[in-house]
């Protein structure tokens, strides 16, 4: 099939076909084409996915709701438009500042974000779930499948990766919220006043410490800064979600692994996925292999006591209509 052009694709919304119009192609996106386009009537950004979306675990409808839902919680963009016959969502573009490694480090920055997630964990649930154990298993599939190459050795570490999931289901206590799951530092923007959340690609309910894991996984906090994001995020010390957080980082950086290995094989975007994917499988195995795995496994079992200043952990359940 041939693509419009974005122009083309522009023309036919009710949001963007207002002239005079200026389009520019925003940088990143490793799934999708994204673009600023200012209008008399505002700047958004349009997001125009690509081909391969069913081999990645993304459900387009489940983005664009749980996009809505985001919104209203506070926490991303507006959603201005979305056109699944075009494979395109429209989303009001915050005017701010796109973080980087160093500044998610920062420790003023690191109770923002924190402050960021509860109100995106406090909002309405989604109308899906994201479980990285179950979804690792659906790319292990998909790269077996289509002999597609994975890293040498990976196989040989699924016992630490069950041994997390083990763990984490005996001490399961809060339930899950309504995740981004996917807050590396390019899709947290600072206006000045707040940070918003943006790309709910993989977003879903899941468990909160996931979110947290992952953004101090892939911002590369040392353990200070993910106890200090940990305990902005809970309003004191909680040592057993540090654990927690830290081997659902693991897991994470696992099984986005093979994310970069499909999209190493199978995309046609212009970048080195295989060195991402590396990247990950080499943080994960240095986790499951150190001394101190067995150590986060015992302490994710710990119960703390009071719970009193925890952000409200929903345990009803919602409608999937995709």
């Amino acid at each position: 099939m041939v693509r419009a052009e974005p122009d083309d694709l522009f023309d036919r919304t009710a949001s963007l076909a207002l002239r005079p119009r200026t389009v520019h192609e925003l940088p990143g996106g490793l799934t999708n084409r994204n673009y600023k386009v200012t209008t008399p009537d505002g700047s958004f950004v349009a997001r125009i996915s690509g081909a391969g979306s069913e081999l990645l675990a993304i459900d387009r409808d489940c983005e664009y709701r749980n996009s809505v839902a985001a919104a209203a919680a506070g926490a991303g963009p507006p959603v201005v438009e979305y056109r699944p016959q075009d494979s395109m969502l429209i989303i009001g573009y915050i005017e701010g500042r796109t973080l980087g490694s160093a500044d998610v480090a920062e420790p003023r920055t690191i109770t923002r974000i924190a402050r960021a997630c509860r109100r995106l964990h406090q909002g309405e649930r989604f109308g899906n779930d994201f479980d990285m154990f179950a979804i690792q298993r659906r790319y292990l599939a998909v790269a077996r499948t289509r002999g597609f190459r994975i890293p040498a050795g990976y196989e040989d570490l699924l016992p630490h990766f069950d041994a997390i999931a083990a763990a984490l289901t005996a001490s399961d206590r809060d339930g899950t919220v309504p995740c981004n799951n996917d807050l590396l530092p390019a899709n947290l923007i600072d206006d000045g006043d707040r940070i918003w959340l943006i790309d709910y690609e993989y977003s879903g309910n899941n468990d909160a410490c996931f979110e947290l894991g992952n953004i101090a996984a892939e911002a590369h906090l040392g353990e200070d800064g993910l106890v200090a994001l940990v305990t902005g995020y809970y309003g004191r010390p909680r040592p057993s979600k540090v654990a927690r957080a830290r081997l659902l980082g693991l897991a994470g950086m696992y099984g986005w692994t093979l994310w970069g290995a499909i999209q190493h094989a199978a995309s046609l975007i212009e970048f080195d996925f295989w060195s991402w994917a590396m990247e990950r499988f080499e943080g994960a195995a240095a986790g499951f292999t150190a001394s101190s795995f067995g150590g986060l496994l015992e302490a994710v079992q710990l119960p703390d006591s009071d719970h009193a200043t925890e952000p409200s952990q929903h345990r009803g359940s919602c409608q999937h209509d995709g």
